[in-house]
């Protein structure tokens, strides 16, 4: 019977809008262990504190969900049909739209109702960077992809642009061959074009560089000064490395009508943002993953970039 059931539940995230489906089984993973250990000993988590806590569910589903014995993985696309203006502040593209948070996790209630619907009633959670879940390894033991040098799982068909969600149950299912193979070859462009030079060898980023981490993730009233030009244009998250990723030349434009780009996103000018005021930012931002760094970040951003 779980042949059927992995058929079943590949087919309904189809319907569901999601890309692509692997099922894995759930097992600890020792040697994400070990390289996250390593990671967070070198300070590359920086201010992300949180990346420190929960460490054994992070390696460990059946932490998350009891008796969990399958990891469902989940990509949905991103890649916007319509870019930003290039002289606009720029915008990572996963923010052009809706925040993907509520538009996956709408998809995976829906998945988990046809579950308990058709399959009946299983220990099943659904994650989209709400829990300790390292989803990009995951999604190479599912076999849909593989990390590449900057750290994104990259898939043949249709390059990194992709949300990652993953759903743990305890039911049992036919799981799918792990990604054996890495292509990004002797390629560095990644790391040849990151602006602060955040990307190291071995696959390794350290987030106490990375762009992303600035500009979204840290809370400070102001930036490094000793970065000040780096940032290139970027005042929310950065898409360089994947940019430059010659795998991405197959992203196509997702389907899913709420990830769509809104118009301010692809046509404010720097004067634009800068006029912009916090009830405006509210307004118009109010499902939008700009949200995270609040109107102060952006505007602490627009600062450290043109004044």
């Amino acid at each position: 019977m779980k042949n059927t059931y992995s058929k079943d539940i590949k087919q309904w995230a189809k319907e569901l809008g999601f890309s692509y489906c692997g099922i894995s089984k759930a097992e600890k993973l020792e040697d994400d262990a070990r390289r996250l250990e390593q990671w967070l000993q070198k300070g590359m988590q920086a201010k992300m504190n949180y990346m420190e806590n929960y460490f054994d569910m992070r390696v460990d589903p059946t932490r998350l969900v009891p008796g969990a014995r399958s990891v469902i993985t989940l990509l949905l696309n991103y890649y916007p049909e319509i870019k930003q203006n290039p002289n606009s502040p720029a915008i990572a593209k996963y923010a052009y739209g809706k925040d993907y948070h509520l538009v996956i996790r709408e998809k995976l209630n829906d998945l988990l109702r046809r579950i308990k619907d058709k399959i009946g009633d299983t220990e099943s959670r659904g994650f989209v960077d709400s829990a300790p879940v390292l989803e990009r390894s995951w999604a190479v033991r599912s076999g849909l992809g593989w990390i590449g040098k900057n750290g994104n799982m990259i898939t043949r068909q249709s390059g990194s642009f992709f949300f990652i969600a993953t759903l743990i149950t305890d039911l049992a299912l036919e799981y799918d061959d792990p990604f054996a193979k890495d292509y990004c070859g002797t390629c560095t462009k990644c790391i040849d074009a990151c602006p602060t030079e955040a990307i190291l060898p071995s696959k390794v980023v350290d987030g106490s560089k990375c762009i992303s981490y600035f500009t979204i993730e840290l809370k400070d009233a102001l930036l490094p000064e000793t970065l000040k030009g780096q940032f290139e244009n970027w005042i929310f998250g950065c898409d360089t490395c994947q940019d430059v990723c010659p795998w991405n030349r197959f992203s196509s434009p997702t389907k899913e009508g709420s990830l769509q780009a809104l118009p301010e996103i692809l046509n404010f000018t720097r004067d634009d943002w800068e006029n912009l005021t916090e009830e405006g930012f509210k307004k118009i931002f109010r499902d939008s993953p700009l949200k995270r760094t609040k109107y102060q970040g952006i505007k602490r951003n627009l600062t450290f970039q043109y004044h």
